[in-house]
């Protein structure tokens, strides 16, 4: 291979290279919403399913704060992972998603994650939930704008309940104190900060300060768990470990460089019209696979929590 050659492919890898990256930016920024789009939709469906079952499919009516504390609601199993476990409406920054029972990557990128092994919403304990703070629909964006004293507001099939926050920090991503049982019934919400990166996290607590329960909700025991008010019903858990696959990124980038280069070569062999076609099918392809590439590669990336 000549210099002139090789300066040649060099060029057109950096060219593509550069593509990729100028591309990548508006994928995670807004991309990566379209999948939480659907992933909320179904959520959402499965979410209005549960209710018909436990027979509160229709709004329950506001709650009312009051000297006295709310109704703990009792314990009753978690949905399976994947599985929605309610609504969450923060009025103050707009936000109003299903939440999806588990925290991991996958999980995540349907909506705000329940972790696993903390109490439901509405019952006792520290109920935990984490989200994307800049990608995937950003539930979390502006979660640093809420102050002592805002709402926060989550439907389930046990009924509405509503926290009212008492505190905003940063913390280490090791710190898992945040998420540990408390005496009393109270919200903690989790996401990276700052934005665009993950080498802290956010963390805004609330507690409950009103519900209504719907009262229809079967109650199916969990073995060994306590349902007292004002105590921990699950074992705190720590933040779902992120299993890194690389492999599905790898495949997908070769296939990103084979389709490029294939598209490349096919277009100087022709002219005219059948060059244009060439290129036309063949960027429309290369983009179709560079959306597989990078919807492989954006769960590897801390900041895309």
């Amino acid at each position: 291979m000549s210099f002139s050659t090789l300066r040649v492919t060099l060029g057109r890898i950096i060219l593509v290279a550069g593509v990729l990256v100028l591309l990548f930016i508006p994928y995670l920024l807004w991309g990566t919403g379209v999948a939480t789009s659907r992933a909320q939709e179904d959520l959402r469906r499965q979410f209005a399913a549960a209710q018909h079952l436990h027979h509160v499919a229709t709004p329950v009516p506001p709650p009312v704060a009051t000297a006295v504390a709310p109704v703990v609601a009792p314990v009753i199993p978690a949905p399976a992972p994947g599985g929605p476990v309610g609504i969450i409406s923060i009025p103050k920054i707009a936000v109003s998603m299903a939440v999806i029972e588990g925290t991991d990557a996958e999980q995540l990128r349907s909506g705000p994650g329940h972790y696993p092994g903390t109490p439901l919403p509405g019952e006792a304990g520290n109920v935990a939930i984490a989200g994307h703070r800049t990608t995937y629909l950003h539930p979390f964006y502006d979660l640093d704008r809420l102050v002592p004293g805002d709402t926060i507001n989550l439907v389930t099939v046990q009924g509405l309940f509503v926290y009212r926050v008492t505190s905003s920090r940063s913390v280490d991503p090791s710190d898992v104190g945040v998420v540990a049982p408390t005496p009393t019934p109270m919200l903690t919400l989790t996401t990276c900060s700052p934005r665009y990166s993950a080498t802290q996290r956010l963390v805004v607590q609330a507690d409950l300060v009103a519900d209504v329960l719907t009262g229809t909700s079967p109650v199916v025991p969990i073995p060994g768990a306590a349902s007292t008010p004002g105590t921990a019903t699950r074992a705190a858990a720590s933040p779902a470990p992120v299993h890194q696959q690389w492999w599905p990124a790898v495949l997908w980038g070769l296939a990103v460089a084979g389709l490029a280069t294939a598209i490349w070569a096919a277009a100087l062999r022709f002219r005219g019209g059948r060059r244009a076609a060439i290129i036309v099918v063949g960027l429309t392809t290369w983009l179709v696979v560079v959306y597989a590439f990078f919807g492989a590669l954006a769960p590897l990336l801390p900041a895309s929590f």
